[in-house]
């Protein structure tokens, strides 16, 4: 039926199938079937014997069987396509089992620890250290070999190191302490490889015997040979409980199931004291139980004397820090020292006599006895052939013989005859050779010949040349550097110039994730093929849309999943919220693209792109911030925008003094870490002067215009008064207002005799100075006895304190007798006075009462008027006893 399509129909087969195919594949989804494959393998296929009757039968059902296989194909780009677009703008699929993983290493971990904590109550602070380790155990990537600079997998045989617990491959720590064997002694030992050398680790170079090289792959606690990879242990572990010594060794063994890294500290409690033994014991953590309890030592040091004052501590008591006199050992010095060194020689020369009676000892400073004369008994000539027995007081002579000692070249010798002193240099021409060997040349044998040829002959690294001229064949290590790279392909090995492989890169690198709050520290050269660890932190990126957060997804590269929420945008016309998902990035279909005339065409891409679906002029209100970012106010969001809230901007200017007074404007935030209320270049900027505070006792003002800090030092000269309030001192500002009360009391000094009178009416003798003047007054004053007539020249502070006192005699009594008797009869007068007063100024108020005419009145005022002495009897009585007692004195006076 096929060949008799393709026999009748011939084109219009072809142009039919173009035409049924073009409208359903206009949406762009690029077809991939295999009706084109059979029009080809059927080309030719009919002949001429094909019956023609059948034609309309055969392109019916031709056409019916394209179109179903159409469809079909249709369906299945559509769904290839879309999930082609989820995967492309969705990162979920990468977090797919996360939350079971972290789930089941959290219950791993917890299995591990739970011996400890249980001894801890469920304290896990001391655990930190190991858990950084059983946390990187589960981390792809982190464990890291620095030999070969791959990952250690669950199922490799590996090595951890007692000493810095990093972990190796055990083929390549093998081969590590095979070559470091090698070549040290390739270098070192003449009996290539008998002799037993240490290999080091490769990261904290601690030391291991060729005994200790590692040919079986055992657990980290080292009970069980070839560990089983079992997915609910932490990777090569046996799952037992550890039960390594603890280091330092304190009798109990690690209660953690076996672990990567170094162990806990011990939790075990015990009864310890003090390390002075005087507190009480107390229970306490066997990893702390030394413990101080912080009272006197009270230990007697080495000197003997004194004790040691120090608070209760570990080990012996430091030396005796107090000073004392003490005496060299020879006797004669006396110095103050140490209390912890009591001997100690002096530099002056022991002087003793000795026996022989005519030598002094000329040792130093010595203990014991000064022993024998060193000129007593047979002494050798210079030369040492002769000997004489001689007096101690005689000098021994030369024998006349030749000296034959060897001279400094160690070849001839000295041809003089025997003298006293050094021989002198050896001036004989010999043939020389060179250090090297390799020249010859006569000359003075005390000098020495060295020729100018270089060493060719590698050096130890078997890199460089020799090159020291005239070598004698031992030639230095090569104090180059090696410079060459690291296997991290990043550095360069720092150390100098060497044989064999240079050690691992030391350095680490931290691989993030994309915000960069998780990271895993591999080594460095690791971080190109190790994957960014998956992030439980939330995405902070800012949303790409028009809301103001994203849906909630965690960390992630690439691009953020399309927003699904809902748009919530009010519509023009009707003034609904837009019921439609968020439509800033909707995937529609492009048109205008080339149309494919059926599903034979091969597809280039998906037809889809991203666009942002145009919203009427949203009225929501927005919150918005002003220009000075000073509030938040509500605006339409088609009308969203900065704006000016008309306030004091109020930053602080680059002076930190004020605040910036334009109304409320942009501002360029130049350094943010400076903080958020900096000005900006958009701010005005300080033109007023210093107005900071200045130091206590400155009137002066700041010469430099408004700055931040500290103002300078104030040096104008500050007029002040002296102590004395007299003399105007200049002195500078500074000087004044930095000056403690000594100083300022030194200053305001004017060196002159202080003018203030003391309380005795004298003048002060002391400088001019600062309080109350001192009292001690030794003018001569006038003391008189109470009735001021008799009259002694005395000390006026024996005076003022009351010491000396002059009493009154006889004639000053009968003087004070007679003046009391002229004041009895004064006051009786007045008495008598007053009482004829009274009556007349009784007898005008009843005249008063009697209605007398005012004229009568006045007569009896003017008839009761005072006379001059009862008006002023009272300041003339007491004037004359004075007049009257200074007379008498006179009249005394003038009589004595």
């Amino acid at each position: 039926m096929e060949a008799s399509w393709r026999q009748v129909a011939g084109g219009r087969g072809r142009a039919r199938g173009r035409a049924t195919a073009a409208p359903s594949s206009g949406n762009g989804i690029h077809l991939r079937g295999a009706g084109g494959g059979r029009e080809k393998g059927s080309v030719g296929a009919g002949g001429p014997g094909c019956n023609p009757g059948g034609a309309a039968t055969a392109a019916a059902a031709a056409e019916l069987i394209s179109q179903r296989k159409f469809e079909e194909i249709k369906k299945a780009n559509q769904a290839a396509a879309k999930k082609l677009v989820e995967e492309r703008f969705s990162s979920s699929s990468e977090e797919e089992g996360d939350e079971d993983f972290e789930g089941k290493r959290g219950e791993i971990v917890a299995n591990t620890f739970i011996t400890y904590t249980t001894q801890t109550d469920g304290d896990t602070c001391e655990l930190e250290r190991t858990k950084q380790y059983v946390n990187e155990a589960f981390q792809a990537g982190a464990m890291t070999c620095l030999i070969c600079i791959a990952s250690v997998k669950r199922n490799q045989a590996v090595w951890s190191c007692s000493g810095c617990f990093c972990i190796f491959h055990m083929p390549c720590i093998q081969k590590w302490a095979k070559d470091s064997q090698f070549l040290v002694s390739s270098l070192t030992d003449d009996d290539f490889g008998k002799k037993d050398y240490p290999w080091p680790c490769p990261k904290c170079r601690f030391e291991y015997k060729r005994s200790d090289t590692p040919n079986r792959y055992y657990c980290y606690c080292g009970k069980v040979e070839d560990p089983p990879l079992d997915p609910w242990l932490v990777p090569h572990s046996c799952g037992q409980v550890c039960e390594r010594e603890f280091k330092p060794p304190c009798g109990h063994k690690c209660l953690l199931l076996c672990h990567p890294g170094p162990c806990p500290p011990c939790p075990k409690m015990v009864t310890t004291t003090c390390y002075c033994k005087k507190a009480k014991p107390i229970p306490r953590r066997c990893s702390a139980k030394k413990w101080s309890c912080q009272l006197p030592c009270g230990r007697k040091l080495l000197c003997g004397q004194h004790k040691c004052e120090n608070p209760c501590h570990a080990g012996s008591c430091p030396p005796c820090p107090r000073v004392s006199r003490q005496k060299c050992v020879c006797g004669k010095k006396v110095a103050e020292r140490s209390c912890a060194s009591p001997l100690w020689h002096c530099d002056r020369v022991c002087g003793k006599t000795l026996p022989c009676g005519n030598h002094t000892c000329e040792q130093v400073c010595h203990v014991g006895a000064c022993g024998e004369c060193p000129r007593s008994g047979k002494r050798s000539c210079p030369c040492q052939k002769s000997k004489f027995s001689l007096p101690c007081t005689e000098d021994v002579p030369t024998c006349g013989d030749s000296c034959d000692k060897l001279l400094e070249c160690g070849i001839h010798r000295c041809s003089q005859r025997c003298h006293r002193g050094p021989c002198e240099t050896c001036r004989q021409e010999v043939e020389k050779h060179c250090r090297c060997g390799k020249h010859t040349k006569r000359m003075p044998c005390h000098k020495p010949y060295l020729c100018e040829t270089k060493c060719v002959k590698m050096r130890d690294c078997q890199k460089h040349q020799c090159r020291r001229k005239c070598c004698p064949g031992n030639c230095p290590p090569c104090d180059q550097n090696c410079g060459r790279t690291l296997g991290c392909r990043n550095h360069k090995c720092p150390s100098v110039c060497h044989r064999g492989s240079c050690y691992p890169c030391p350095e680490t690198v931290d691989v993030k994730c994309n915000c960069g709050s998780t990271k895993v520290t591999v080594p460095c050269g690791r971080e190109r093929t190790t994957r960014p660890p998956k992030c439980k932190e939330q995405c902070s990126r800012p949303p790409t849309c028009h809301h103001t957060s994203q849906e909630k997804h965690r960390c992630h590269f690439g691009s953020c999943p399309p927003c699904h929420q809902p748009c919530q945008k009010v519509l023009e016309k009707c003034g609904h919220l837009c019921p439609a998902p968020c439509h800033d990035q909707a995937l529609i279909k492009q048109t205008g693209r080339h149309q494919p005339t059926g599903p034979w065409e091969q597809p280039s891409e998906p037809a889809f792109i991203q666009t942002a679906l145009p919203c009427p002029p949203c009225q929501v209100p927005i919150p918005m911030q002003c220009l000075g970012k000073h509030e938040t106010s509500l605006l339409p969001c088609h009308a969203a925008g900065p704006y000016s809230c008309k306030r004091l901007c109020g930053r602080t200017l680059d002076c930190q003094n004020h605040t910036c007074m334009k109304e409320c404007h942009k501002v360029t935030e130049i350094d943010t870490s400076t903080g958020k209320n900096k000005a900006g270049p958009e701010c005005l900027q300080c033109e007023e002067g210093c107005s900071k505070s200045r130091p206590a006792g400155c009137p002066h003002p700041c010469v430099l215009p408004c700055h931040p800090g500290e103002c300078p030092p104030c040096v104008q000269m500050l007029r002040i008064k002296c102590h004395c309030k007299i003399t105007s001192l200049y002195v500078e500002c500074r000087k004044i207002t930095t000056a403690d009360v000594n100083e300022k009391n030194l200053l305001s000094c004017c060196k002159n005799q202080c003018p203030k009178e003391l309380p005795c009416g004298h003048r002060c003798k002391e400088m001019c100075h600062p309080g109350d003047c001192p009292f001690n007054c030794n003018q001569k004053v006038k003391l008189r006895c109470p009735c001021k007539r008799i009259k002694k020249e005395l000390q006026c502070n024996k005076v003022r304190e009351n010491q000396i006192s002059i009493e009154c005699d006889t004639t000053c009594k009968e003087m004070k007798r007679k003046a009391s008797a002229i004041k009895e009869a004064e006051a009786k007068a007045a008495l008598e006075e007053e009482k004829r007063r009274q009556q007349a100024e009784l007898e005008a108020f009843e005249n008063r009462l009697k209605g007398r005419r005012k004229k009568n009145r006045k007569r009896d005022e003017v008839a009761v008027q005072l006379t001059l002495w009862q008006k002023y009897k009272y300041y003339l009585l007491p004037m004359c006893a004075v007049a009257v007692l200074v007379f008498a004195w006179y009249i005394a006076h003038d009589v004595d």
